[in-house]
C-alpha cells in the first residue's frame, strides 16, 4: 500500500479512492472468483468520507492484493492506512466466502466410443486365440481333427511356447526392431498405428493360449517364492513328459530303444525353444550398484550405470530370483554414462527403498520394451504423463526432438527433485514441453483440450499416455472422439 498526505489542506474536503488490483492469472495459490465492481463510501476515524472502489475482474484474485491509494487530500496517513487495511480485509473475506466455480462437467463419451476402447486389440487377440483352441478341442473330441490324436503333446507345448514368447524380453525386442526399422521410412500412418497396437497388445495372445492363466501366473507374475518354484516344476515336468512320452510306445506297451524317434518328435523341439526363451532373460541377470536419491517421502530415484534406449522398462529386485518390479527407464541415450528409474512409494517394496535404501539391486541386463519404444516409428508425437509416469515418458522426449512432453503433477520439482528437473530443462526446449504443476496452477487442466491444442500446434501423428486409470480413460476417450491416434496404459501385467 502507498499513501500520500499534504500539509495544510482542509480535512473536511478530503477524499480518497482505494483501488484493489488482482495480481493476475498464474499466481501461486490462486483461486477463481467472479465479483462485480463495488463502489461505496466509508469513514475514517475522524468522520471524513472515503470513497472506495473495488476494481475486480472475473479473473483470478491473487492471495496477496496490491492496494494503491489515490489521495485527494492532506488527511493523515494513519486514516488512509486503516481504511485500506479494512478494505483489503473486506475483499479477502469476500473472496474466501465466495464459492470456487466448479469445473465444467466433463462430457461422458458415447457408449460406442467406450465399447471400441474396451474391445481393443488385446481382447480381440484373446477371443480369437481362445476360440481357436476351443474349436480344436471340440473337433478332436468328435474325431474331426486327426492331427490331435497323434500330437496332443505338441499342441499343448506349442501353446506354452507361444504364451512364453509373447512375454519374453528378447522376442519382443526383436519384434520392435523389425517393426521400427522396417516401417518408419515408408509405411503410411495407418499401418504404423495398426502395428503399434499389435505390439502393445500381444499380451492378448499370451493370455489366450491353452492353460493361459497358469502360464500368466507362473511365468510372468513370478514374484513370489511359490511361483519361482512352480516355474521350475513346470519346466522339468515338460521335459519329463517329452522324454517319457516319446520313449515309451503306449500302443505296444514297450520302450523304444532308438533315439531317432525322440529327436524327430515335434514335442522335443517345442520344449527346446520353450526352455531357451525362459532361460535367456535369466542369463543376463546381474547384481548391480545403485545410488538412491530421496527428494521426497513419495519418490525414490534410482541411478544405474550405462545409458539406455528410450521406451524401455527395467525389472529390479533385492534378491536374485524373487519379487521383481518393473519401472520405466530415463536416459539421455545409449552413450550416456547412467540411467534412472523413478519409483513411486506405494507398496512394501518401494517403501523399503525409502526406509532402507539399497547399495545394490538385482536386474536383468536385457530390458523389456514398452509401447513407448515404438515412438521411433513415428515422425512427430506427444508424450503425456501424470505423476511418476514421467519415468516411462521422459526418455522419448529427451532422445528425440520430434516429441512433445506434457507432464501433469503436483509440486513437481519438490516431489521429484533437482535431478529429474535438470534432465527435463537441460535436454528439452521450452517450446517442446508443458509442465503443469497442479499445486501452483490451482488444479488439473482439461487434459483432453490440452492434447487437442498441442496436437494441432505441434503437428503430431500419435499420442502416448502414461497415467492412472481414471486419467487414462478420460484422455483415451477424448482422443478417440477427436480422431487422435492415442495409446494408453495397460494393466494386464
Amino acid at each position: 500500500m502507498a499513501s500520500s498526505a499534504g500539509a495544510g489542506h482542509d480535512p473536511a474536503s478530503s477524499h480518497c479512492t482505494i483501488i484493489s488490483k488482482n495480481a493476475g492469472a498464474g499466481t501461486r495459490g490462486r483461486f477463481d472468483v467472479d465479483l462485480e465492481k463495488n463502489v461505496g463510501d466509508a469513514h475514517d476515524q475522524y468522520g471524513h468520507a472515503i470513497h472506495i472502489e473495488t476494481m475486480m475482474s472475473s479473473t483470478t484474485l491473487a492471495e496477496s492484493n496490491i492496494v494503491s491509494i489515490k489521495s485527494e487530500s492532506n488527511l493523515g496517513s494513519t486514516a488512509y492506512i486503516k481504511a485500506a487495511q479494512k478494505h483489503d480485509e473486506m475483499v479477502l473475506v469476500a473472496a474466501s466466502t465466495t464459492t470456487k466455480k466448479p469445473p465444467p462437467p466433463k462430457r461422458k463419451a458415447s457408449r460406442w466410443i467406450r465399447v471400441q476402447l474396451w474391445f481393443n486389440m488385446y481382447r480381440t487377440f484373446f477371443i480369437v486365440v481362445t476360440t481357436l483352441n476351443l474349436v480344436g478341442i471340440i473337433l478332436a473330441a468328435v474325431g474331426k481333427f486327426p492331427y490331435a490324436d497323434g500330437h496332443l503333446g505338441a499342441l499343448v507345448l506349442g501353446n506354452l511356447l507361444c504364451a512364453i514368447l509373447m512375454r519374453n524380453e528378447l522376442f519382443l525386442r526383436i519384434l520392435y526392431i523389425i517393426s521400427i526399422y522396417g516401417l518408419r521410412s515408408w509405411a503410411p500412418l495407418r499401418v504404423k498405428v495398426a502395428v503399434t497396437s499389435v505390439l502393445q497388445h500381444v499380451g492378448g495372445i499370451h493370455s489366450g493360449w491353452l492353460m493361459f492363466k497358469v502360464v500368466d501366473i507362473i511365468l510372468h507374475r513370478a514374484v513370489q517364492p511359490g511361483s519361482v518354484i512352480a516355474t521350475g516344476v513346470v519346466t522339468n515336468a515338460t521335459w519329463a513328459f517329452v522324454i517319457l512320452g516319446n520313449s515309451y510306445d503306449i500302443k505296444l506297451g514297450q520302450w523304444r530303444s532308438d533315439a531317432s524317434s525322440l529327436l524327430s518328435a515335434q514335442e522335443l523341439w517345442f520344449a527346446v525353444f520353450m526352455t531357451v526363451f525362459v532361460i535367456i532373460p535369466w542369463v543376463t541377470l546381474r547384481e548391480v550398484p545403485v545410488e538412491v536419491e530421496l527428494p521426497s517421502p513419495k519418490v525414490a530415484i534410482l541411478k544405474f550405470n550405462r545409458g539406455m534406449q528410450q521406451g524401455l522398462l527395467g525389472r529390479i529386485s533385492r534378491t536374485s530370483v524373487m519379487e521383481y518390479h518393473a519401472f520405466g527407464i530415463i536416459s539421455k541415450g545409449r552413450k550416456a554414462h547412467c540411467h534412472y528409474m523413478i519409483c513411486g512409494v506405494q507398496g512394501d517394496f518401494t517403501k523399503g527403498l525409502v526406509s532402507n535404501p539399497p547399495k545394490t539391486v538385482w536386474t536383468r541386463e536385457l530390458k523389456f520394451a514398452g509401447v513407448g519404444h515404438a515412438s521411433a516409428m513415428f515422425k512427430r508425437g506427444i508424450r503425456i504423463c501424470t505423476g511418476t509416469g514421467i519415468g516411462a515418458a521422459l526418455s522419448t522426449c529427451i532422445q528425440s526432438k520430434n516429441w512433445f512432453l506434457i507432464w501433469i503433477g503436483s509440486d513437481q520439482e519438490k516431489t521429484f527433485g533437482s535431478t529429474i528437473s535438470g534432465l527435463i530443462h537441460d535436454n528439452i526446449e521450452p517450446e517442446r514441453m508443458i509442465l503443469w504443476d497442479s499445486k501452483k496452477r490451482g488444479g488439473r487442466p482439461d487434459s483432453v483440450q490440452l492434447l487437442k491444442d498441442t496436437w494441432q500446434s505441434f503437428g503430431a501423428e500419435v499420442v502416448f499416455i502414461t497415467s492412472n486409470m481414471q486419467g487414462n480413460d478420460e484422455m483415451m476417450q477424448g482422443c478417440r472422439e477427436a480422431g487422435i491416434h492415442a495409446f494408453g496404459t495397460l494393466w494386464d501385467f
